[in-house]
């Protein structure tokens, strides 16, 4: 592998993980959003909070995945 190619996967796989983690920390934000707030949140908010939650949740693992399938495994 040329090595262009190299630094360009990783930067992608830095790039990568840099979303990963904004998108887990943007997860625990809303999760922590929901225990703060308790009974105060409607029914809606909470759902969404949820949605928001699950959203984040697998956006990060997008971004796992598509490191490992760059590294091959």
């Amino acid at each position: 592998m040329s090595l262009k190619n190299e630094a360009k996967k990783t930067i992608d796989n830095v790039s990568d993980a840099v979303d990963e983690t904004v998108h887990r920390a943007n997860a625990e934000g809303e999760r922590a959003k929901r225990d703060a707030a308790g009974e105060a949140l409607t029914p809606g908010e909470h759902a969404r909070s949820i949605a928001e939650e699950s959203k984040e949740r697998v956006l990060a693992g997008v971004d796992r995945t598509k490191r490992n399938l760059r590294k091959g495994t």
